[in-house]
């Protein structure tokens, strides 16, 4: 089994082949993705939104932050940004995206678990972390460490992700124009790695996909993602299970996605 390093430098070099073109071909330009974020910045941030309160005045950082999309919503409505991602691609796209919404960013190009020391000395308010990034990590301790260093006495920590029940157990066929069908096929408990096409490559010309670089995945139980946030430290204020958010009524009662509320004690 590989060990974090191993992961993170293939996760690394998938990374950074062609993701600024695979945004460009997803959002547009990022002037034009910025006009569509800064028509309502905060539902850019989802169901997540509630649990971040006030913004304005607040430090967020955003590790594995991507293109910045939900970075520039955070400024957008007041928060000072930044932004953690192994991309070159990602950054360059971020940081036009940040100006041409006419909001400071600050991107850190940078594996998450080697940030340096100043940056975990409890500097940020809110640590936001978003929607297929666990599976990166071989162990959930070290990243966990890093929110805990990351954050300030009474910070928190919101974490949206895919439903394990969705990533580790289901197969589904079918589109949402016909019937969709369901298979458990998967084991729960699996923990070993697994490659997979990089998630950006769907957006890429079909010629350009075969010589993308792969990542490596191990999902993870959602008992073990809300005990690697205890045993840091963190104090569990919140487990939502969600459905799909679309229309799609095929997926109706299947848990889709999960949201995690964890806080830094004062002291």
């Amino acid at each position: 089994m590989p060990d974090n390093q191993e992961m993170s430098r293939a996760n690394v070099a998938a990374w950074n082949d062609r993701p600024y073109a695979a945004w460009l071909n997803r959002h547009g330009t990022p002037a034009e993705a910025a006009a569509r974020i800064a028509r309502d910045p905060a539902s850019r941030l989802g169901t997540v939104r509630p649990y971040l309160g006030e913004l304005r005045g607040k430090r967020a950082i955003n590790p594995l932050g991507s293109f910045g999309g939900k970075a520039v919503a955070m400024a957008l409505l007041g928060a000072e940004a930044t932004v953690v991602d192994i991309a070159e691609g990602n950054a360059r796209y971020a940081r036009e995206l940040a100006e041409a919404a006419g909001v400071p960013l600050r991107y850190i190009v940078a594996d998450v678990l080697a940030l340096p020391e100043p940056e975990l000395t409890g500097q940020y308010d809110i640590v936001l972390m978003e929607f297929g990034i666990l599976h990166y990590f071989l162990d959930l301790a070290p990243l966990m460490t890093v929110v805990f260093g990351l954050l300030a006495p009474g910070g928190r920590f919101a974490l949206q992700d895919f439903h394990p029940f969705t990533t580790k157990l289901i197969e589904s066929r079918g589109t949402r124009h016909t019937t969709r069908k369901h298979k458990i096929s998967g084991d729960y408990f699996d923990d070993t790695v697994h490659e997979a096409e990089v998630p950006y490559g769907k957006f890429l010309p079909e010629a350009e996909r075969t010589d993308l670089g792969k990542v490596r995945e191990r999902f993870w139980t959602l008992g073990e993602i809300v005990t690697s946030a205890a045993e840091a430290g963190l104090v569990v204020k919140a487990l939502k299970e969600e459905p799909n958010q679309s229309s799609d009524v095929y997926d109706k009662g299947i848990p889709k996605s999960f949201t995690l509320i964890a806080d830094k004690p004062e002291r």
